[in-house]
């Protein structure tokens, strides 16, 4: 059993992976997020009950770039006091147990690598599509983090007048219909036609992603994940659509496209994290 810790920039969440599965599961709302010290001792808090079983590690996904080396972690996302934190030696110290620190899209394919939907693929891409957009790797069957655990940022790339993430993410319908991607899912759930032609544009530029992707890495299966990921029917068609002028048609055609099911997913790659130890 090994401890599994989801840190957000607004809530954090914590359980024990067990069998495959997530229990004893709590969750906090992050508060005083200009503190380290508030912040920290929050996380502790959040985590203490759950050392009281026979867990043998610790494993936390953070929204940042992490050294996975030493557990660093540098710039966390909404979290603005978490600039440069020893996170693994705070906790390690604080628990005594080992602790392993990874971003947490990474998190999130590992987990449908280890225990979800990519079981079966020997590499695979996990896309998180929300108020950003983030990936993981995993490559023959091995979390792929890069030098700097950067490896995936396909969103920082160029596109159009802007970066790609500027066309995948909830800042797209804040720019073209003036709100935010649940209020246009909720808008193209009751037709609006506006909204509906959103989602079409966006599954579009999605689907560039996806080619991006398949240059790059040419994975097995992509997975999709995030808030925007469930609004899928009203951009699933345009997106596979504009796959259609792919270069390698066979590669496509090969490729398994997935939708996310686990909402405990990112949970359970955290807690994967350890199984190293």
């Amino acid at each position: 059993m090994n401890i599994g810790v989801d840190i957000g920039g607004t809530n954090i969440r914590a359980g024990i992976e067990l069998g495959g599965a997530i229990t004893r599961q709590s969750k906090i709302s992050l508060e005083n997020k200009e503190s380290l010290s508030s912040t920290l001792s929050q996380l502790m808090e959040l985590i203490r009950p759950l050392t009281k079983y026979p867990v043998q590690g610790i494993g936390i996904g953070v929204p940042s770039v992490v050294n996975v080396d030493t557990g660093m972690v540098y710039n966390v996302m909404n979290i603005p006091s978490w600039e440069e934190v020893a996170l693994r030696d705070i906790v390690e110290q604080e628990f005594n147990l080992p602790v392993s620190i990874n971003n947490d899209v990474n998190c999130f394919i590992l987990g449908e690598h280890r225990f979800g939907l990519a079981r079966q693929f020997k590499s695979v891409v996990g896309m998180a599509v929300g108020t950003g957009l983030g990936s993981g790797i995993i490559i023959d069957n091995n979390l792929y983090s890069g030098n700097n655990c950067g490896a995936g940022e396909i969103g920082m790339l160029p596109y159009r007048d802007s970066i790609l993430e500027d066309y995948v993410c909830n800042r797209f319908f804040r720019n073209v219909l003036q709100m935010d991607a649940w209020e246009a899912h909720n808008a193209a759930l009751k037709g609006d036609l506006s909204a509906l032609a959103a989602w079409e544009e966006f599954g579009v530029h999605l689907g560039a992603v996806v080619k991006t992707v398949m240059y790059t890495y040419d994975p097995e299966a992509i997975v999709f994940g995030g808030s925007i990921a469930k609004a899928s029917r009203f951009f699933k068609n345009s997106m596979v659509k504009s796959l259609e002028d792919f270069a390698y048609p066979r590669s496509i055609r090969n490729l398994t496209l997935l939708l996310s099911e686990n909402e405990n997913i990112a949970l359970l790659g955290a807690a994967a994290l350890m199984h190293k130890n």
